[in-house]
C-alpha cells in the first residue's frame, strides 16, 4: 500500500474505520498504522498516543452530531439532536462505550453539550432543569441504541414473536402473551418504540419546565 501524506485528521479517519470493521478492541496503533500503510511510530508526529487516538474518535462522533439550531424551540432542538445522535450511534456502535468515558474533551464535543444547554437555558429552563433534562434525553438515546443492537431479531420481530407464542403457554403468562400476539398484528418494528419513549420523556420535562423550570 503506497504510504500517505499523514495528518491527525488521517488517523482519526483510519481509527474509525479500524473500530468500524472491528470494534473497539481492534483500534490501536499497529492496526491504524497498517489501515494507512504507514509504520506505527509515523503516527506519534500527529498523535501523542492511544488515549489521545480515542478522544480524537469521540469528538470524531460529535462532529457528526446534528446540534440544535439557534432558534428552535427546545422540543425541536431536542428531538432533531437526538435523532441524530441515535443514527450516528447505530452506525457506530462502538461509541457507546467510549464516548462517556473519556476524561480529555475535545472541541466538538465541547461544543455538542454547550449548544445542548444553550438550547434549553434560551427556553427558559433553569440550570438544573436543562441538566436533568440533558441527561434523561441522552440516557434514553444511548439505551434505546443499546438495546436495538443486541435484539435477537431485525427490527420486524415477527419470526422471534411467533416462536415466541408457540413456545409460551398462555396459561402460564397470559399478559406476556396477549402483548406478543397484538405485536404480531400490528406489523410491530422495535425501531418505532424510539419516538414513542423520546415523546414521554419530553412530556415529562415539559410539564417539569411548566412548574417552574
Amino acid at each position: 500500500m503506497a504510504r500517505v501524506g499523514l495528518s491527525r485528521e488521517k488517523i482519526i479517519d483510519a481509527a474509525v474505520a479500524v473500530a468500524d470493521d472491528g470494534g473497539l478492541g481492534q483500534v490501536s496503533m499497529r492496526n491504524v498504522g497498517r489501515q494507512l500503510g504507514v509504520e506505527a511510530m509515523s503516527l506519534y508526529h500527529h498523535v501523542a498516543d492511544k488515549d489521545a487516538m480515542l478522544d480524537g474518535m469521540v469528538d470524531w462522533i460529535f462532529t457528526r452530531v446534528e446540534l440544535p439550531a439557534d432558534d428552535d424551540g427546545w422540543r425541536d432542538g431536542m428531538v432533531r439532536r437526538a435523532d441524530s445522535a441515535r443514527s450516528v450511534l447505530a452506525a457506530h456502535p462502538w461509541a457507546l462505550g467510549l464516548v462517556e468515558s473519556r476524561r480529555t474533551p475535545g472541541p466538538a464535543l465541547l461544543r455538542h453539550h454547550d449548544a445542548v444547554l444553550g438550547c434549553l437555558r434560551r427556553n427558559g429552563f433553569s440550570v438544573a432543569l436543562a441538566r436533568h433534562a440533558f441527561s434523561a434525553i441522552d440516557s434514553y438515546v444511548y439505551g434505546f441504541v443499546l438495546t436495538e443492537m443486541n435484539l435477537p431479531f431485525s427490527d420486524s420481530a415477527d419470526d422471534f414473536v411467533e416462536e415466541f407464542t408457540t413456545a409460551t403457554s398462555m396459561d402460564d403468562y397470559p399478559y406476556l402473551v396477549e402483548s406478543a400476539a397484538a405485536i404480531m398484528a400490528s406489523s410491530f418494528q422495535y425501531g418505532d418504540e424510539y419516538s414513542f419513549g423520546l415523546g414521554l420523556i419530553l412530556d415529562s420535562i415539559a410539564r417539569r419546565l411548566e412548574q417552574g423550570g
